[in-house]
């Protein structure tokens, strides 16, 4: 009875260990996916590139730099530049609105359609995502057009400068076409 057991436990492990295998093996699979990551900054000037359409909720957080009442409905047409100066290489713009979704105004729901032109690269990608005003926020990616057609992956937003009217952002995508998908040259 005990060798009985004792085979049972031996087969019962060797199959979990042959079942672990298997799986561990599938999260390699970046290996073959063409990607491409690169950094961008965008600059939103308040009153001309981004306007608030609603205003949130009165006596909740204040209208600041990095804060909007909750509820606030915003909107931006941002200029994407190479570096953090405004004055250089203009190669993309982000466009898209953000809700206020928390009581102390620094996060907010976002969605936004970003528009590139690139030295290889033409077209668009489309992110959602919660966005946090003063630390770094990921949003997935949910579509592309263009070069960006079946592209997946995420972008990161960081602030840079939060003083003044103009805000600065660092936009780091992190894209992945999966190997059915051919990207155009």
């Amino acid at each position: 009875m005990a060798s009985s057991l004792h085979n049972y436990v031996l087969v019962i492990l060797t199959l979990a260990i042959i079942q672990f295998k298997a799986t561990s093996g599938s999260h390699h699979h970046h290996r073959h996916l063409k990607s491409l990551h690169f950094s961008l900054f965008q600059h939103e000037t308040i009153n001309k590139t981004g306007y608030i359409i609603v205003n949130g909720v009165e006596g909740g957080a204040g209208i600041t730099e990095t804060t909007t009442p909750f509820g606030t409905l915003f909107v931006f047409q941002d200029p994407l530049t190479v570096t953090a100066n405004r004055s250089s290489k203009l190669v993309g713009i982000a466009e898209g609105t953000s809700i206020t979704s928390s009581l102390d105004g620094l996060r907010s729901i976002s969605i936004a359609k970003i528009t590139l032109r690139l030295k290889n690269h033409k077209g668009s990608v489309s992110i959602v995502g919660g966005t946090n005003n003063v630390k770094a926020s990921d949003h997935p990616v949910v579509g592309g057009t263009e070069d960006f057609m079946f592209v997946q992956g995420y972008v990161t937003s960081s602030p840079v400068d939060l003083k003044g009217l103009t805000v600065v952002y660092k936009i780091e995508f992190h894209l992945y076409w999966p190997p059915y998908a051919t990207q155009a040259s």
